[in-house]
């Protein structure tokens, strides 16, 4: 059984779990799935202030905030505990687009290049890390949820407004990969 979780899965096997756990919930009482209004729960929960966005009843969704939890502690049991030792495999046209840049990966998924904090006080590591920050976090308010909010739940609701974000996503994704992150990176040459 441990080799079975530690090897890696297929992807249409985590879609397929993915895509029952929408039903799932709908059914156990009428639930969504989301966890980027979590973080508004916690605050109204531990601050005490009369912030008219955090004044709600935030008790009634409070499974939702045992869902990020368990993304959380499942993360952490999956990605360190039962992980195998591979190491992760990213498109080497991926690579190589990144490597022209002057992205290397030494290791992961996060090239270390970037994410590390001498790059951060750096022009083209506070654009991307700060203001690219503050843009998923107002873009994810703005637009209702998250990316795999609108993305599951919201597409397999057949929500319009969730199929406008979705489509919003990856374009921004695309335009932010072939044109803003070879512009920034320059920034440092």
């Amino acid at each position: 059984m441990n080799h079975f979780l530690q090897q890696s899965w297929p992807w249409y096997v985590g879609g397929v779990l993915i895509g029952l756990t929408v039903p799932a919930l709908l059914i156990a009482g009428n639930k969504l799935l989301g966890v980027s209004s979590s973080l508004r729960q916690i605050c109204a929960a531990c601050l005490p202030l009369h912030i008219p966005f955090l004044n709600y009843d935030w008790k009634k969704e409070q499974w939702n905030l045992f869902f990020a939890a368990g993304l959380v502690i499942g993360g952490f049991i999956g990605g360190w505990l039962l992980a195998d030792q591979q190491p992760e495999k990213i498109s080497a046209a991926t690579l190589h687009a990144l490597a022209e840049q002057g992205v290397a990966f030494n290791k992961g998924f996060l090239p270390e290049d970037i994410f590390n904090w001498q790059y951060l006080f750096t022009l083209p590591g506070f654009i991307i890390l700060i203001v690219g920050g503050f843009f998923v976090g107002f873009g994810t308010r703005y637009a209702g949820g998250c990316t795999s909010g609108h993305g599951i739940m919201g597409l397999s609701a057949f929500q319009w407004p969730s199929l406008i974000a979705v489509a919003s996503f990856f374009a921004s994704g695309i335009f932010s990969a072939h044109y803003l992150l070879p512009l920034v990176l320059n920034l440092h040459k």
